[in-house]
């Protein structure tokens, strides 16, 4: 049986190695990374998948706004290779927007899959005035208001706004990457 729950700190080894298991090395150097990095993700919105005792998949979402307009950047995604097309990572898409939803905010943000995520409401027309701090691919940003109006207006470039990560918890993670 697979649950959907919680991050908690001890995931986080499992997690990144599902990462780059699933999305490569270069994943770090994408500019999604740029508004994550340093930051812990939004709370109540970091969800880890287990089966079995172990991590087979993992999203998380981050507090970002652009021009004092609040929103949630979603990802990575990732499900284990053994697991995809199963439906996980569409269950773990609906928890993350429903919690998201629940929790009051009015917007999540992405780049990614647009075929995939417009299943889920994602579509490219909220995010035509926005920008990520860095290359990205026009097509591939999307958006998904969870309260009507909630990116009206919005524009600019996205810049990370959640909590800072504790330094010790940076430390770890840069060791990791060297």
């Amino acid at each position: 049986m697979i649950t959907i729950r919680d991050e908690i700190e001890t995931d986080i080894p499992a997690r990144e190695a599902l990462l780059d298991r699933c999305l490569g090395e270069r994943r770090t150097v994408k500019s999604s990374e740029r508004l994550r990095e340093g930051r812990l993700p939004a709370d109540g919105l970091a969800l880890t998948a287990e089966r079995d005792g172990a991590v087979v998949a993992t999203v998380r979402l981050w507090h970002v706004e652009a021009n004092g307009k609040p929103a949630l950047l979603l990802g990575p995604l990732a499900v284990s290779p053994d697991l995809q097309g199963e439906g996980l990572g569409k269950a773990m898409m609906r928890e993350a927007i429903w919690r998201a939803a629940c929790r009051g905010h009015g917007a999540i943000l992405l780049v990614g899959d647009a075929p995939y995520y417009q299943r889920f409401g994602f579509t490219p027309e909220p995010m035509a005035e926005l920008a990520m701090p860095g290359p990205f691919e026009r097509e591939r940003f999307l958006g998904l208001e969870l309260r009507e109006g909630a990116l009206r207006d919005a524009s600019g470039v996205l810049k990370a706004t959640g909590a800072l990560a504790p330094a010790e918890r940076m430390d770890g993670l840069r060791r990791r990457a060297a």
